[in-house]
């Protein structure tokens, strides 16, 4: 046997894992297998190579002894005497075996490894709810139907009627699976006839059919935390559809989605909101009462707010579910334009309008004048 290193040989890293060890394995023994280079003599030599390449490096006690000292320690005597008894492609091992154990997973086989297969556990399953701001903010308990499948009370999951039990399936005597050989394959597949369970159902159930589970709506009462927002998500462990034949049941996730709010708007842990203020007001400034969630409270606005401008009221927004500092309150003051006015009041505005315009203009309107000698000089560097 050569004794080229056993990571050249399968063209892995030192540090390689053992599925990339399997991986390369695989490639190779494919390519160098003797059933498909028949009569060749140096592929044949290469397989017997990656093959025992392969027994070593998977096996963590040889893996062990060849990183340390190499190839002496699978020779005679090699590691004082004791070696391993070699580690070519004798040993004792069955190559069939070692092959299958390989390529079972291609065919839906575990190898020598294989035996009964467990009863899967049951599908997770998951429930969407819609709360208000306040039910997100503040946190609630809800009540839900959720349509599952729940463990059989008659035959108590087993899906066997009550008062017999399943048998050993005669096919594949309780291993789930069954072997077939191919020149140097052993591929085993799962039991036709048991269908993997290892175990055959005679009397089945009347109530489960023999499925160890029934349909049936539960009735679960949800506690939601104060803070979720929209994207959250809610594990209630053991709440999801029951496994086949007594296998542990699936998880409920319940995804959680708040409705718009006809006042706030939330981002993260603020709360925005637009408050309208009169144009009187934005001018000489006085008080203005804001919703929170806590109630009402005073904003004072001082002379001059032009609209747009952002107030924050701290505090005043949200705790999230996942700790940190009570976030604020953002109000956006919006100046309300007057409507339906009577001949007296376009009078009034006609006579402000006259006062405010002239020279006194830039001192009274400085955003408008400004904008408009900007637009001024844009039109002229365009015709310049």
């Amino acid at each position: 046997m050569s004794k080229r290193d056993l990571y050249e040989v399968l063209g892995v890293a030192r540090d390689a894992s053992e599925r990339e060890i399997k991986k390369a394995y695989k490639r190779l023994a494919m390519k160098f297998h003797p059933d498909r280079n028949q009569g060749d003599e140096q592929a044949a030599e290469k397989f017997k190579e990656v093959k025992n390449a392969y027994e070593i490096l998977t096996d963590p006690q040889k893996k062990a002894a060849y990183d340390q000292y190499g190839h002496a320690a699978f020779e005679q005597g090699g590691m004082g005497g004791g070696g391993f008894g070699g580690g070519g492609f004798g040993g004792g091992a069955d190559f069939g075996d070692i092959f299958g154990d390989v390529f079972g997973d291609i065919f839906g086989g575990g190898g020598r490894r294989g035996g009964q297969q467990r009863a899967q556990r049951g599908a997770d399953l998951r429930y969407n709810m819609e709360l208000t701001l306040e039910e997100a903010v503040r946190g609630c308990s809800k009540e839900i139907r959720v349509p599952t499948m729940v463990h059989c009370d008659s035959c108590d999951g087993s899906g066997a009627k009550k008062g017999t039990s399943a048998t050993t399936c005669s096919t594949c005597h309780g291993q789930g699976q069954v072997q077939m050989r191919q020149g140097f394959f052993a591929v085993q597949q799962t039991c036709p006839h048991c269908h993997g369970r290892g175990k055959i159902i005679k009397d089945p159930c009347n109530v489960c059919h023999g499925q160890g589970r029934k349909e049936e709506t539960k009735t679960l009462s949800v506690k939601i935390p104060a803070g979720v927002d929209t994207g959250d998500r809610i594990r209630l462990s053991g709440e999801g559809e029951a496994g086949e034949f007594g296998a542990p049941a699936g998880d409920l996730y319940v995804q959680v989605h708040v409705a718009q709010h006809s006042i706030f708007e939330r981002d993260g842990n603020n709360l925005y909101c637009e408050v309208p203020v009169s144009f009187t007001m934005a001018a000489l400034g006085g008080e203005v009462e804001v919703p929170t969630l806590d109630g009402r409270v005073n904003l004072k606005v001082p002379s001059e707010t032009q609209t747009g401008r952002m107030f924050r009221m701290r505090g005043k927004g949200v705790k999230s579910v996942r700790g940190g500092a009570m976030g604020d309150l953002i109000c956006k003051l919006v100046v309300e334009t007057p409507v339906n006015l009577s001949a007296r009041q376009k009078e009034l505005l006609q006579e402000l309008e006259e006062t405010l315009g002239g020279s006194a203009a830039k001192k009274h309107k400085p955003k408008s004048e400004g904008f408009f000698d900007g637009v001024k000089k844009f039109f002229d560097d365009l015709t310049g």
